[in-house]
């Protein structure tokens, strides 16, 4: 299995070259040179299996030579073995016909455990077995600095700096980012939102001498790995609900479309998915392109769902290389159209896109009367994130295709949105019981390139 760029100039990589690099060179993400698919006999056959065998039968084509099958086994069962919940990723019934997969029973309670904790497997068996080192830079919204700090903490081969945007993320996701002791890990608070960070991790990766001069790799969502990783609940989800017999459709709150990706992946591979639902706050970036073709750039608005305070979605161009026909030029010329504002998806590329996905805007007091309503008539306490995803679900939701909605993290990672609709404040789980009264070390960073290499060059462990 090779891997190429969505802007056609970079070499092609094995599975693990495009881990372990995380951006490719010319700017662009790496996708699989092809999707491999599964018949309907092999997805069938993986109904009662565990978490675990179909992680390792999603993922194996995609592996290659990287990792054999003994391997691979050890590094899922290591992955997923300090979850909460021996199904890993449980469904529950909200209505009929409509259920709330949760993804928060992972050490830092947020889906991107299911990546995050992987990848970290990963990370260690490759680079120990070619006796290397790397700087992990990340920039995050909220729930990827936590996953990743606690997948590579004390990791000797492994330094990690996460940027966060200073004072927009909830108090939760920020004491999970600055408490850790290890001294591998570093959070960096920069002054800007989510998508200055990402342009300065991308920033970083463009500055080819600082990129080898640090050995820099990355685990946002830009890395493949992580897409991967999180392809493989949409089959267990399916499965669960009777694929492949019956399609089965997924709504996904998200800002950074790399979650719903991982869903387009499962789709390609043969799951019948009906409907994928793209589920936006009201930095709707996602939502406008999808309705209108317009994928313009606006001010970042602070909400009570933080981790998608997003107006820059990196993956989506990598579902933009294959409805282009993956056509790198192409994907080169609207990069660099929305380096300056925005681009517009040509008619035919928005007519595939508009095939696969449907959309939906929620505004902060819808997503306050959900968490009331879900508490109140479902039995259930969402967080504001997954609360979006409720909201859009039961507007693009059918009688006849089971509809399961993603809830992305725990409510008490965001207590204080919870409690003031619902009047609960969640509690941490035991293991989190005293984040409150661990000590915080963290360095407030400006907005600028410069200093952020200078940063992570004096911090680093010699």
């Amino acid at each position: 299995m090779q891997y190429v760029s969505t802007r056609g100039q970079a070499p092609e990589l094995s599975f693990e070259e495009a881990m372990l690099s995380g951006l490719a060179r010319d700017g662009g993400l790496y996708v699989p040179k092809s999707i491999p698919r599964l018949s309907k006999d092999e997805i069938a056959a993986l109904e009662g299996a565990s978490y675990e065998e179909v992680a390792f039968v999603v993922m194996r084509p995609f592996i290659g030579d990287s990792f054999d099958d003994a391997t691979l086994k050890r590094l899922i069962a290591a992955a997923y073995g300090s979850f909460g919940h021996n199904v890993r990723a449980p469904l529950v019934q909200l209505a009929p016909g409509h259920f709330l997969l949760e993804l928060f029973h992972g050490p830092t309670l947020a889906f991107k455990d299911f990546a995050m904790q992987l990848i970290g497997q990963f990370f260690q068996e490759a680079l120990g077995r070619r006796g290397e080192r790397v700087t992990i830079v990340g920039a995050t919204s909220g729930d990827t600095g936590s996953a990743a700090m606690e997948a590579f903490r004390g990791l000797d081969n492994v330094e990690v700096f996460i940027l966060y945007p200073h004072g927009r993320v909830s108090e939760v996701q920020r004491r999970q980012m600055t408490t850790p002791k290890e001294e591998n890990v570093h959070a960096l608070a920069i002054d800007g939102t989510f998508d200055d960070a990402q342009a300065r991790l991308k920033d970083m990766f463009n500055d080819l001498e600082f990129r080898d001069e640090v050995r820099l790799a990355g685990v946002n969502s830009i890395n493949w790995a992580r897409v991967l990783a999180q392809v493989v609940y949409y089959f267990t989800a399916a499965i669960s609900l009777g694929a492949p017999n019956r399609a089965v459709s997924f709504t996904v709150p998200t800002g950074n479309f790399g979650d719903i990706f991982a869903g387009y992946i499962a789709k390609s591979m043969g799951l019948p998915i009906h409907k994928l639902v793209v589920a936006t706050n009201q930095n709707d970036i996602l939502h406008r392109c999808l309705s209108t073709g317009a994928y313009q750039k606006g001010d970042v608005l602070p909400s009570i769902s933080p981790s998608m305070d997003i107006q820059v979605s990196s993956n989506f161009e990598r579902v933009l290389f294959d409805v282009y026909d993956r056509d790198g030029g192409a994907i080169r010329q609207l990069m660099s159209e929305l380096n300056d504002g925005g681009f517009s998806v040509s008619q035919g590329a928005l007519e595939r896109l508009q095939e696969i996905f449907v959309s939906g805007r929620v505004s902060e007091e819808e997503t306050q009367a959900m968490i009331t309503h879900a508490n109140a008539n479902m039995g259930e306490l969402l967080c504001p994130h997954s609360a979006i995803g409720v909201h859009v679900a039961e507007a693009h939701g059918s009688g006849t295709v089971p509809m399961v909605t993603l809830a992305t993290a725990h409510p008490a990672k965001f207590p204080d949105a919870v409690e003031a609709a619902s009047g609960i404040r969640p509690p941490l789980p035991n293991r989190m019981a005293d984040l409150y009264e661990r000590s915080e070390r963290v360095t407030r960073v400006p907005n600028d390139l410069s200093a952020l290499q200078a940063v992570i060059r004096e911090n680093m462990r010699k």
